[in-house]
């Protein structure tokens, strides 16, 4: 079994159902629950301006499938709850990334472990840290070493399947 470690993100329509909503799609794809951040609200970082803020959380879970399968899972789950990719970084239903598998590193064009900028988005690393007070990623930076792009204030209890 290998942990996973998924990012998720909203910050269009109903955005705590669509967190809640994509957490509990991933067990639907094979994937048991583990843990979960609390759920954050936070600026957008990087794309176009004027987006709504975003609400996200860090969720951890157990899984016999492939890293590859895991991300078809993610965009699976995004193209169900009304993903589009018109504009980079900009707004969006859900957003599920894949951020870490276990202590895997990955650098191929379609999936890259640990996700690229995990590290410098508070979005990111504030969520991990409920999870993990001290996190240590598969390269052996300590997230705790670095500054962080972004402002989070904590926004909901942790999200359940």
């Amino acid at each position: 079994m290998a942990i996973v470690t998924l990012g998720l993100g909203s910050n269009l329509g109903d955005r705590l159902a669509t967190l809640r909503a994509a957490c509990a799609a991933l067990t639907r794809h094979g994937l048991r629950f583990a843990a979960s951040s609390r759920v954050w609200e936070t600026e957008p970082v990087g794309g176009p301006t004027g987006q709504p803020p975003y609400l996200n959380a860090v969720v951890r879970m157990s899984t016999d499938r492939t890293p590859e399968e895991v991300l078809g899972a993610a965009h699976d789950i995004e193209d169900t709850l009304g993903r589009t990719r018109e504009v980079r970084w900009g707004p969006r239903t859900i957003d599920v990334d894949v951020l870490l598998i276990d202590d895997l590193v990955i650098d191929d064009p379609g999936l890259t472990l640990p996700h690229p900028r995990l590290a410098e988005r508070a979005f990111v690393v504030l969520p991990l840290l409920d999870i993990d007070p001290d996190p240590v990623l598969p390269t052996g930076e300590r997230l705790l070493d670095r500054p962080l792009d972004g402002v989070a204030r904590p926004f909901a209890p942790p999200l359940r399947p």
